[in-house]
């Protein structure tokens, strides 16, 4: 039987960002870490940048010298799986590849105590695939921390066919421990935040198509609550993350929705990494600039795609941003991969930016009342089509009177 007070030692394997982030989260609770990477240079940079981020606390105050010290001293770290031997929690955080998250998987399998539980990062990837490289599924999840790991309060811990109740609630307290808001979801594509995302994303590209422009749905969205608005994200993240992967998997442009992002990249207009992005950054400074180029090359892509551009008003920006949020966290709960809409709640609030005063995109629901929601969604299917079809527990609680939460 897993339990929380058996989880003592912790490995972690990548030192890309993700894994920096996630050492920083266990040693700041006291965990001692072994970190791996096959690269040991990444590693030395890992362990100065951490220790960078932990000078910043000194001279922040947050904490003292001695501290400081302490924590760094719980990190050791290896290039060898051998050295993981003993571990009862091992965490994955390597980059979005099914093939090599497997073949390290296996190598953990291999290597690390029979006792142990193996968590995997992964933000989209199939857990019950990479479960399936090991001898042990019963004791493989996922652990989806959200960047920057050390600082973003979410955590989605993510149930396979096979994870043994006994590992998901040992893994729901660890999370606690390290300070986290600890939500579990069901294994599909993109869990709970990231399936959600996708569609208030979507929404948020086809309002520019249509005549908005990246800018004024910022605004909009930002005006609305949102700790930051989508084009924003999208420079944070790296626009050239999306296009990179196109290019890989041989999609050519793509859809229309993402040959303004396409456009940007071959300009080499990577996000905030670069400079520039959907907005323009000053050398060295993350505040966001409007740049009008990227409104004229919006509305020069949307008519290449076709489009007669119209004024469109932020409410409907926000309406339809919102509520493709709503009625796929209806989904999420109609397919049983959250366990309740305060879940989805909590997952949009400390992992999106979701305003806190509006509760969460279900609450928010709740407060309009499901029926008009109900209503704005038939008439956006009616003029849209297909992507707006109405949950099928949407319309159960709408027609019944009903609410998502309580």
């Amino acid at each position: 039987m897993a339990s929380f007070e058996d989880i003592k030692k912790v490995g972690v394997i990548g030192a890309g960002t993700m894994g920096r982030g996630i050492v920083m989260n266990f040693v700041n609770a006291g965990y001692p870490v072994v970190w791996l990477d096959v690269n040991a240079e990444m590693l030395d940079k890992g362990l100065v940048e951490i220790a960078n981020v932990y000078k910043r606390s000194v001279a922040q105050q947050r904490f003292d010298e001695a501290e400081a010290q302490a924590r760094v001293q719980r990190i050791s770290t290896t290039q060898q799986y051998a050295d993981l031997a003993d571990m009862d929690l091992v965490v994955e955080a390597v980059y979005e590849n099914m093939d090599l998250k497997k073949t390290i998987f296996a190598e953990l399998d291999k290597a690390v105590k029979p006792s142990a539980i193996l968590a995997t990062n992964t933000s989209y990837l199939d857990i019950d695939e990479i479960a399936s490289a090991t001898q042990r599924p019963a004791q493989v999840l996922g652990l989806h921390f959200f960047s920057p790991a050390h600082i973003m309060k979410l955590l989605e811990v993510v149930r396979g066919k096979a994870t043994a109740q006994d590992v998901l609630d040992a893994c729901l307290a660890v999370g606690k421990k390290i300070g986290k808001e600890a939500v579990l979801a069901g294994n599909c594509h993109g869990f709970i935040g990231n399936r959600m995302l996708s569609m208030y994303s979507r929404q948020s590209r086809e309002v520019v198509l249509e005549g908005a422009t990246p800018w004024q749905v910022d605004q909009a969205l930002q005006g609305f609550g949102m700790a930051m608005g989508p084009y924003r994200m999208y420079d944070v993240v790296g626009v050239d993350l999306g296009w990179r992967s196109r290019q890989l998997a041989g999609l050519g442009r793509g859809e229309p929705i993402v040959w303004l992002d396409n456009r940007l990249c071959e300009m080499e207009r990577f996000g905030q990494k670069s400079g520039h992005g959907f907005y323009r950054y000053e050398p060295g400074s993350r505040q966001a600039i409007h740049d009008p180029e990227t409104d004229m090359m919006a509305r020069e892509v949307a008519e290449e795609a076709g489009y007669t551009q119209r004024d469109v008003a932020d409410e409907e920006i926000v309406q339809r941003c919102i509520l493709a949020l709503v009625n796929e966290g209806a989904r999420i709960l109609d397919e049983g991969f959250a366990e309740s809409a305060e879940d989805i709640d909590r997952v949009y609030r400390f992992g999106y930016g979701f305003p806190a005063e509006r509760g969460g995109p279900m609450a928010y629901a709740d407060s309009l009342g499901l029926d008009v929601v109900l209503q704005q969604i038939r008439e956006l299917e009616e003029r849209q089509g297909e992507f707006w079809k109405p949950a099928a527990g949407l319309v159960k609680r709408a027609e019944a009177g009903g609410k998502f939460i309580g």
